[in-house]
């Protein structure tokens, strides 16, 4: 199991079992040992102390009883004597007792050999006593004296020896005890402190372990994160495992590739926008130089429809006044027609009405006079309407030749009246010449009467046309005015949209890619950030439609009033390409 790739979680809870185990199995050592030491105390003060205080019973008992029984041999009152005697009865009940007691708590060899010697000497004790006690009692005082001495005395050493051998044995058998306890408490600091010095080394390398384990990675994660906040986006590191850590520079190391990627598509946009925004700058100064161009130009086009339709107004002034006088010359020629015609019925009776053919002649000759002014001043009307009077002239040119021939005919005829006698029949048959010719002139009167109509209603409308078309190059003047003031408003929108690109880029330009190598990253100049940060308060502040020119300030007042739609077109027109800017 690797280690490393532990979870923070099971490493501290690996640490703290291993901290748990030392401290039981210091603390089941240190139990041990006590109670290791406590069995030896145990059995120096349980057990050897309370034998050894027995012994010294028997030993005070028995001392007791041997004053007794010489104290007998003193006194000779018989109630002191019998004080005595149940003093020693006594005190032998109480050995009774002890060696009872004794009996059944000697556990080890030596102590129950002692002990069977002790009762030996005890009883080889007893009946010497009892016969002393019996003779003392029964006043043999002197054999007494002699059976003590020659037998109790003797006896009562090896009495005293054996107890005293007894207590010896348990007075040892304690040291031994305090010695083993000594030993063992001894062995239990040794124990226990080795315990402890090793516990506090392994907790020791637990603790390093952990320590390192842990902080390595998160002093690791922060390195990357100081890293990334620096702009490096390049740092290699080690994200293998399955711990905590482990996941977080995994995290870490997700997060700076997405990173990477991010700011490589960024910078990427961002130097196409800036890219873009200078060629739509670029496109935006020529197109507000062909606009201004073309307002010039439009408003050259208005000067001039204004020239035209007042020519085009005095025409049709002309054409109506041709019209009216046609119209007359219509009425005249068909009143000569109808003088021709009587001319033709009275040219039977010419040799009787000679006086009356002299007045209609000069009346023809009058005819033929005005026909020819009026032929003249349709010439003239027909020179100043131009292209569109050269039919007009035309006509007004035969009508002239037509009243030539009429005031000819007529100085013929007077000419002829002289002669009317003898050339009435060549007279009549000029008469009805005569007559053809004005019914021809009548005709074409009549004719010259519809096309100056025509002309006139032409000319009207070709002076309605050139209002409407003067109209149109007012709007169209009005609207390039409207143009012009978004060309600019779009230019600095896009020269805002170029700094703010290059801005854009300079502030990615702090990452640093794998793909970037060691190469530096160009600095902004702040004559550029300047610049840029002019653009952009341009660029949000409110724009105000440009003044229009001198001469165009009247058509372009209302396009001050829609400059507010500029923007929306202004967005549109900057979503096209160089060849819409080029259409427009």
């Amino acid at each position: 199991m690797n280690l490393q790739s532990m979870k923070i979680s099971t490493r501290l809870t690996l640490g703290f079992a291993v901290l748990a185990i030392l401290i039981v199995v210091l603390g089941a050592v240190a139990l041990l040992k006590v109670t290791a030491i406590n069995g030896h105390f145990s059995l120096a003060i349980d057990d050897r102390y309370p034998k050894v205080k027995r012994f010294q019973v028997i030993k005070e008992q028995n001392a007791t009883a041997a004053r007794a029984m010489r104290d007998m041999f003193i006194v000779t009152d018989p109630a002191e004597m019998q004080a005595l005697d149940e003093e020693i009865n006594r005190s032998g009940k109480l050995l009774a007792a002890e060696f009872d007691a004794l009996k059944n708590i000697m556990t080890t060899p030596k102590g129950k050999a002692g002990f069977e010697k002790l009762a030996a000497a005890r009883a080889a004790y007893k009946a010497p006593r009892e016969q002393v006690t019996a003779l003392i009692k029964a006043g043999k005082v002197d054999e007494a004296r002699a059976t003590m001495l020659k037998d109790l005395r003797p006896r009562h050493a090896e009495y005293v020896a054996a107890v005293d051998e007894l207590i010896n044995l348990g007075d040892k058998l304690m040291v031994d005890a305090g010695k083993s306890a000594d030993a063992e408490v001894a062995n239990a600091q040794w124990t226990v402190a080795a315990l402890i010095g090793a516990a506090l080394a392994i907790a020791g390398v637990m603790g390093t372990w952990l320590i390192r384990s842990t902080t390595r990675p998160i002093n690791e994660a922060v390195r990357v994160a100081r890293s990334v906040a620096a702009g490096d986006l390049t740092t290699q590191f080690d994200a293998s495992g399955h711990s905590e850590t482990a996941q977080l520079l995994a995290a870490l190391k997700e997060m700076q590739t997405r990173l990477a990627d991010i700011v490589g598509g960024v910078r990427q946009n961002a130097e196409g926008v800036a890219t873009a925004s200078a060629q739509i700058a670029s496109g935006n100064n020529d197109l507000s130089a062909r606009t201004e161009n073309q307002a010039s130009a439009l408003e050259e086009t208005a000067a001039s429809m204004e020239e035209l339709g007042s020519t085009v107004r005095a025409n049709a002034d002309n054409a109506q006044q041709a019209n009216q006088l046609a119209m007359a010359a219509s009425d005249v020629a068909t009143r000569g027609g109808a003088a021709v015609q009587q001319v033709v019925q009275t040219m039977k009776g010419i040799s009787e009405s000679s006086n009356r053919i002299a007045d209609i002649i000069g009346t023809i000759d009058g005819i033929a006079f005005q026909t020819n002014i009026l032929a003249l001043n349709a010439a003239v009307e027909a020179a100043r309407a131009g292209e569109q009077g050269r039919g007009f002239a035309v006509v007004a040119s035969e009508v002239r030749s037509l009243a030539q021939r009429s005031a000819d005919a007529a100085k013929e005829i007077k000419v002829l009246i002289t002669q009317s006698a003898e050339r009435v029949e060549q007279g009549t048959q000029q008469v009805d010449q005569a007559g053809a010719t004005i019914d021809e002139v009548v005709r074409s009167i009549r004719r010259v009467t519809d096309i100056v109509g025509e002309i006139s209603s032409a000319s009207r409308e070709q002076s309605s046309g050139v209002a409407q078309v003067g109209e149109a190059v007012t709007a169209m003047d009005q609207a390039t005015q409207q143009n012009a003031a978004l060309v600019e408003e779009s230019a600095a929108a896009a020269e805002s949209l170029k700094g703010q690109a290059r801005q854009l880029v300079d502030a990615v330009a702090v990452f640093r890619l794998a793909s970037d190598g060691h190469r530096a990253m160009p600095a902004s100049p702040p004559a550029h950030h300047a610049a840029a940060a002019h653009a952009i308060a341009q660029a949000a502040a409110p724009k105000a439609a440009p003044r229009p020119a001198p001469a165009a300030a009247k058509r372009a007042a209302p396009a001050s009033a829609a400059a507010p739609k500029a923007p929306a077109r202004a967005e549109t027109a900057a979503a096209g390409g160089d060849q819409e800017w080029t259409s427009f």
